[in-house]
C-alpha cells in the first residue's frame, strides 16, 4: 500500500518529517524517500530502497543534508518517490498512495500528445510520474488534481511539496484517508493518525473524498470542496491500520474489539481461551475473549527484531518463509488445550496452514479460527493490498473452480453467507486448513464494528459490491 507524512512550519521541520514518516512504515516495504524545501538551497531529495533495510535505518545518517521548514515524506510499496517536478505551475516534489490500473492506457496518450516518460531500469512505469505529468497538464494545482481525479482508474491520494507550502489531496472517492494535524507554528498531513502524538500534533480534521487544501506554517486554505460520495477501504481497520491509529474519527483497535466481542458473543464453540494471531489479530482476540467469556492468552508471539515484515521478499516463497520465521507458538500454553485464534484475513491461505501444523505439533488439543472480515473473494482493483496478482491466487477463488468448474461461475452464491454453497466453502477451507472450526465475521458485523454507513466503505473485496465505481464519476 502506503503510506506519507508531510509538514510545514516555522520552524526546521527536518526532525518531524523524519519520524512522522518512519511512523507510515508499517503500511510499504518497497522505497522510502522524503524532501525538503528551503529558500536558500531549494527543493533537496533523497530515495533508498528498503527492501533489504528500514527507512530509519537507511535515513538517519543522511539527515543533516536535509533543510527547510517544509518537507514530505513516503514509505511506498509500489514506485521510486518522492519526483521532482519544474513546470508552468512551480517547482514542485509529489508522493503518492496509489494504484492505477491504466498505468500503460495513459502513458500511451501522453507520448501521443508529444510529452515524455522517464526510463527508469526497473523498466516500469513509474506511476507517481505518471501522475505528476497529468497534473502539469492544468492551468492551476487544483485542475491538476481534478485530472487525476478524472483519469486514474483506481485510486490516488497525493502531497506536493510546493514553494508554497504543502497541497494535500485525497482521492475522489477517499479509499484512502488523509489526517490533518496542527500544533504551534506547524501544520501536518499524514496517511496515519499516529505519526502525530509523540511529535505533539493533534488531529485537527480528516480530509473528505477529493478534498484538496494547502498547509502553510500558519494556517489551512480549502482549495476544493469534498465530493459526497465515499467509499473508504474497510481493509484499513481489518489490517493495514496501526491499533493507535484513527480514520475518519473511528479508532483501529475499537473496531477489531468490537468485531471479535461480537463474535465471541454469538459463538457456541466450547475453548479454553482465545489468542491473537499478531499484530493485527491481536484486539479481536482481546474482544473475543471478553465477549466469549474465556481467559486471553499470548500463545504465539511475534519476533520482530530480526523478522518484522513478511512482505519484504521478491518471492511468494520467500515471503512465506518469513511469515513463519517470524511467529513463534509457545509450547507451553499450547499443550492439551483447545485453541481459538483470531485473525485479520485468508488470502492464500499458505502461512495459516503451516500455523496450523506448527501449533498441533507444539500440544494443542484444537486449533479453531475466527476471521474479523467476511472471505475475501474479490481481488482489490482500488487499493495494493498484496502482491496478488488476480482472483484465482484467493483460496476462496481456487475452492469455487474445484466446485464448479470455473473460478467464476456461481460466485454469487459464495458471497451469500446464508447460502449453502458459503457453507460448502467454508468447511472446505477448515478441512484445507486442517482447523478444527473455521468462522468469518459477517459483512453486517464488520460494518457495525466500524460504525459507518455501508454506502461510505468499500467492501469490494468481500462482495463485489463497489464494481461499479469503476466507471462511474464521483458527484460532487
Amino acid at each position: 500500500m502506503g503510506g506519507f507524512f508531510g509538514t510545514v512550519s516555522t520552524k526546521e521541520c527536518i526532525n518531524d518529517l523524519f519520524y512522522g514518516t518512519d511512523y507510515n512504515s508499517h503500511l510499504g516495504t518497497m522505497r522510502g524517500g522524503m524532501a525538503t524545501y528551503d529558500k536558500e538551497k531549494g527543493f533537496l531529495r533523497s530515495i533508498h530502497n528498503l527492501e533489504s533495510s528500514y527507512f530509519r535505518t537507511a535515513f538517519e545518517d543522511k539527515l543533516e543534508k536535509f533543510k527547510g521548514n517544509a518537507g514530505i515524506g513516503i514509505i511506498s510499496d509500489t514506485d521510486a518517490q518522492p519526483l521532482l517536478f519544474n513546470s508552468h505551475l512551480g517547482r514542485f516534489a509529489i508522493v503518492t498512495v496509489a494504484k492505477v490500473n491504466n498505468k500503460e492506457e495513459l502513458a500511451n496518450k501522453m507520448l501521443k500528445e508529444n510529452m515524455h516518460l522517464s526510463e527508469f531500469s526497473s523498466g516500469k512505469i513509474n506511476q507517481t510520474e505518471l501522475i505528476g505529468l497529468l497534473i502539469v497538464k492544468g492551468h492551476t494545482f487544483v485542475e491538476g488534481i481534478e485530472n487525476v481525479f478524472r483519469e486514474v482508474k483506481g485510486s490516488c491520494s497525493l502531497l506536493l511539496l510546493t514553494e508554497d507550502g504543502i497541497i494535500a489531496a485525497r482521492d475522489s472517492w477517499g479509499r484512502t484517508p488523509i489526517i490533518i494535524g496542527r500544533k504551534d507554528g506547524a501544520y501536518a498531513a499524514t496517511s496515519e493518525s499516529t505519526s502525530f502524538p509523540n511529535l505533539g500534533y493533534n488531529i485537527l480534521s480528516y480530509l473528505g473524498p477529493g478534498e484538496i487544501v494547502r498547509l502553510r506554517p500558519d494556517s489551512i486554505e480549502q482549495l476544493r470542496k469534498p465530493n459526497k460520495g465515499m467509499q473508504i477501504c474497510s481493509f484499513l481497520w481489518v489490517y493495514y491500520g496501526f491499533p493507535t491509529s484513527s480514520y475518519e474519527g473511528i479508532n483501529v483497535e475499537d473496531v477489531r474489539y468490537r468485531c471479535g466481542r461480537h463474535m465471541g458473543e454469538s459463538d457456541k464453540t466450547e475453548v479454553d481461551c482465545a489468542c491473537g494471531i499478531p499484530d493485527s489479530g491481536t484486539g479481536m482476540a482481546i474482544g473475543y475473549a471478553a465477549g466469549h467469556g474465556v481467559p486471553y492468552r499470548r500463545a504465539i508471539s511475534k519476533y520482530t527484531p530480526t523478522w518484522p515484515r513478511s512482505f519484504t521478499p521478491s518471492s511468494q516463497e520467500r515471503r512465506n518463509l518469513v511469515a513463519k520465521m517470524k511467529l513463534i507458538a509457545n509450547r507451553d500454553m499450547l499443550i492439551g488445550q483447545r485453541m481459538l485464534f483470531c485473525d485479520d484475513s485468508i488470502v492464500r491461505g499458505t502461512q495459516l496452514r503451516d500455523n496450523t501444523k506448527d501449533l498441533y505439533d507444539n500440544g494443542a488439543r484444537e486449533v479453531h479460527m475466527r476471521i474479523s472480515c467476511p472471505p475475501l473473494i474479490y481481488g482489490c482493483p482500488f487499493v495494493n493490498f498484496s502482491r496478488s496478482k488476480g482472483d484465482l491466487e484467493l483460496l476462496t477463488r481456487q475452492i469455487i473452480r474445484d466446485f464448479e468448474g470455473d473460478a467464476n461461475k456461481n460466485v454469487e452464491k459464495y458471497v451469500d453467507s446464508n447460502s449453502p454453497e458459503y457453507e460448502a466453502m467454508i468447511e472446505e477451507m477448515r478441512k484445507r486448513l486442517n482447523l478444527s472450526s473455521l468462522k468469518f465475521s459477517s459483512l453486517d458485523t464488520l460494518v457495525a464494528s466500524i460504525g459507518l454507513p455501508k454506502c461510505k466503505i468499500c467492501t469490494h473485496c468481500f462482495d463485489g459490491s463497489s464494481q461499479y465505481t469503476l466507471e462511474q464519476e464521483n458527484e460532487a
